[in-house]
């Protein structure tokens, strides 16, 4: 029933108070898809539609289809979990999202097999709701929902940017001051459009890198790069471009030989870069959440290399 206070509300907007575990746009598609009637059983297809006090609507909400991806037993390293969302510890290699080249074997592949039976149908299909990616061969935290109130108040946190996001990264050079602020607009490059570039033309999206030192290693160091904004690539671009790319990094940096040779001789062929704290508002309950992962063992190897270096 539209409550007292409704007066004048589009019909979406008053069904989203009334039936809070159903998103806005959720609502909205079975509105359209007549599944919403009134009182007196006649369908109502339009969610902009003015309602008034006491107006009663009856709401179908259909069992969520089949995700078109396949469940697949992947192991996953779960680092907190409950009806509403769940957050993992990525590890490097592992590609988020479905996509041409990395059709199965995903992460998504996995959250469909690990939480079968307890997604409730995110935009009426049973999947997990992807709300922030990190690159293949970025390890780390990352957060998923399992519901349409947490996908919704996820996404809502990522736009704000009140996200507490922080990764560990060793760079090639020690950067001087050793702390500092990368205030520079993202987009893809025109050049390379697999590779995302500083642009001044209008075209960028504003990110921001607040960056500290950590530990030096003589030609390298070991830094946090907290995330201002969260950007495909912001760490490895912004890093880059002021002279300290990521060790590893196949795409923006150029590595020394000195660096090279190490490199190689430990078979790491990734970025030093990890996902190193994650930081919420539960988008259910309203509890501050904040979950901190230890910099995995590759990485752990690479800087006890450039220790012994150092010595």
């Amino acid at each position: 029933m539209v409550p007292h206070d409704a007066d004048g509300w589009r019909l979406d907007r008053a069904l989203a108070v009334a039936l809070p575990t159903l998103s806005r746009e959720r609502l909205k598609a079975l509105i359209s898809s007549g599944q919403v009637s009134n009182a007196q059983g006649a369908l109502a297809r339009d969610p902009a539609m003015k309602v008034a006090p006491g107006m009663r609507f009856a709401v179908i909400v259909p069992d969520p289809t089949p995700a078109h991806n396949e469940a697949q037993d992947i192991p996953l390293t779960i680092v907190f979990e409950d009806e509403h969302l769940i957050v993992i510890d990525k590890p490097a290699g592992l590609v988020v999202h479905p996509a041409a080249g990395n059709f199965d074997g995903t992460l998504v592949n996995a959250l469909l097999h690990h939480c079968r039976g307890s997604l409730s149908g995110i935009g009426g299909v049973e999947r997990p709701g992807i709300v922030h990616r990190i690159d293949k061969d970025t390890s780390g935290l990352m957060v998923a929902a399992k519901t349409d109130p947490a996908h919704v108040g996820l996404a809502a946190q990522f736009a704000k940017h009140s996200i507490d996001r922080r990764y560990k990264a060793i760079v090639a050079g020690v950067p001087r001051p050793g702390e500092g602020k990368v205030d520079a607009p993202l987009a893809r490059s025109s050049a390379d459009r697999k590779k995302i570039a500083i642009v001044q033309d209008g075209r960028g999206k504003r990110a921001v890198t607040h960056y500290s030192t950590l530990e030096r290693f003589g030609d390298a160091a070991l830094m946090e790069c907290r995330l201002e904004t969260g950007r495909t690539h912001q760490v490895r671009v912004h890093m880059a471009s002021i002279g300290h790319p990521l060790l590893g990094d196949p795409v923006y940096g150029r590595p020394r030989r000195e660096h090279r040779d190490m490199l190689s001789r430990l078979n790491f062929k990734r970025q030093a870069l990890h996902a190193a704290r994650l930081g919420f508002t539960h988008p259910v309950t309203s509890a501050a959440l904040c979950f901190d992962s230890e910099i995995p063992r590759d990485m752990q190897q690479l800087f006890s290399e450039l220790r012994v270096k150092l010595l």
